[in-house]
C-alpha cells in the first residue's frame, strides 16, 4: 500500500523515472535479509599492568583465540595484587589471575570464589655460583633476602621444609629481610645478600647472572611428603558468575590452553618482546623456559589432595595471618566446570 500510495503522488514523473522507481522498490522487497553477526559475550580480565599474564593475553588477542570462541576479550590493567582483588570484588573485572589460599579464604568467610590452574611456576631460592652455600643446612647466620614479604608462600614452604628435615627454624637461625623482587636481585647481584628467594621471572634473570637455585619449590614440597605438581596460581572468579556463564568460562579457559599451547613454539615469543622487556637475549631465553615449566599439564583428585596437604602446611607454618578462618582448604575451592588430563601413575 505504501509502494502504491507513493507511486500515485509521483504519477507526474517522466516514465523513465517512474519505472527506475518501481524497480528500485521491487529490489527491496525480493532482497535477502541482512545476516546479523551473534554478539560477543565480554570477560573482562584484570592484570598486572607490567605482569606476565599479559603474554599468555597478548597471544589470545592476537590469535583471537577468544572471540572465535565467542567471547570479547577486555583486558583491565591493574596495580598490584591487590588491586586485582578489590577489583574482583567490587564487580569491576570478571576474571583475575590469583591463588588458591585467597580464593580458600574467601570462601570460608562465605564469600564463594572459584578457581581453575594458570600456572604452577613459582619462586626459587638462588644462590651466586661461587658462593659456599651448598645446602640449606649453609643458611646459618645467612643473609636472606625475601620477594614477597613474611608470608609469602615459597617462604613459608621453605621454612616448614628446613624445620622439618633439618631442625632449622630459619627465622632464628639467619637474617630474613623482605625486599620489593626487582631491589632484591640488584642486592643479590651485589653480594648484600647471601641468598635471594624471588619470584620465578626474576629468578630467570639472575640465573643469567651467575646464580643458580639451591632450592626449587617441588624439591621443598616433596621434603614436606607432597609429590606431585601442583598449581600455585589460577583464573578466579565469581561462582555464581561462573554458574551462570558456565559455557563462557569453559570457553576462555580452553582458550588460555590454547595460548599455552602456541607458546611451546618459539616464534611466538618474537611478538612479544616489546612487553617482556628482556635485557638481553639470554634473559629473554630464560623467561621462556621458565614460562614453560611452568604450564600445568594435567589435573587430578590427587593435584587436588597434594593443594590440600600444601595448604595444611601452610596454615601451620603461616598461621591465620596466612589462610585466614579456615585450617584446611575450603570445600568448592576448585571449580568443577573445567579439568586438564589426568596425571600419569608416574
Amino acid at each position: 500500500m505504501f509502494i502504491c500510495r507513493l507511486i500515485s503522488r509521483f504519477s507526474k514523473f517522466p516514465s523513465f523515472l517512474l519505472t527506475a522507481l518501481l524497480l528500485f522498490f521491487a529490489g527491496l522487497t525480493h532482497a535477502q535479509p541482512v545476516a546479523v553477526m551473534p554478539s560477543l559475550i565480554p570477560i573482562r580480565v584484570g592484570v598486572l599492568q607490567f605482569g606476565t599474564v599479559g603474554w599468555e593475553l597478548d597471544v589470545m588477542k592476537r590469535h583471537e583465540l577468544a572471540k572465535k570462541r565467542g567471547i570479547d576479550l577486555q583486558i583491565v590493567p591493574l596495580a598490584s595484587p591487590d588491586a586485582s582483588t578489590i577489583a574482583l570484588q567490587g564487580g569491576a573485572v570478571d576474571m583475575i589471575v590469583s591463588d588458591w589460599i585467597w580464593v580458600s579464604r574467601q570462601r570460608a568467610a562465605s564469600n564463594l570464589y572459584s578457581f581453575a590452574p594458570y600456572s604452577n611456576a613459582v619462586g626459587s631460592v638462588m644462590v651466586k655460583d661461587t658462593s659456599s652455600i651448598k645446602t640449606l643446612a649453609d643458611l646459618k647466620g645467612k643473609k636472606l633476602g625475601i620477594a614477597g614479604g613474611p608470608f609469602d608462600k615459597t617462604w613459608l614452604l621453605l621454612r616448614a621444609h628446613a624445620q622439618r628435615n633439618f631442625g632449622m627454624d630459619l627465622t632464628q637461625v639467619s637474617q630474613p629481610s623482605y625486599v620489593a623482587p626487582p631491589l632484591l636481585n640488584a642486592l643479590a647481584l651485589s653480594g648484600q645478600v647471601d641468598v635471594a628467594l624471588n619470584f620465578w621471572h626474576y629468578a630467570a634473570r639472575l640465573e643469567t647472572s651467575g646464580m643458580h637455585p639451591l632450592i626449587e619449590v617441588p624439591e621443598m614440597l616433596k621434603g614436606l611428603g607432597i609429590n606431585k605438581p601442583i598449581p600455585l596460581i589460577g583464573w578466579v572468579f565469581r561462582e555464581d558468575w561462573a554458574q551462570a556463564n558456565s559455557a563462557v568460562v569453559k570457553n576462555f579457559l580452553a582458550a588460555s590452553f590454547e595460548a599455552k599451547a602456541l607458546l611451546g613454539k618459539d616464534g611466538e615469543w618474537e611478538p612479544l618482546r616489546p612487553i617482556m622487556r628482556a635485557e638481553n637475549e639470554a634473559v629473554f631465553k630464560a623467561l621462556q623456559t621458565q614460562y614453560r615449566r611452568g604450564i600445568p599439564v594435567c589435573a587430578d583428585a590427587d593435584t587436588r589432595s597434594a593443594v590440600a596437604a600444601t595448604f595444611k602446611v601452610l596454615a601451620e607454618t603461616g598461621g591465620a595471618k596466612m589462610v585466614g578462618r579456615s585450617k584446611a582448604l575450603s570445600a568448592g575451592t576448585f571449580w568443577p566446570g573445567f579439568s586438564l588430563p589426568a596425571c600419569s601413575a608416574s
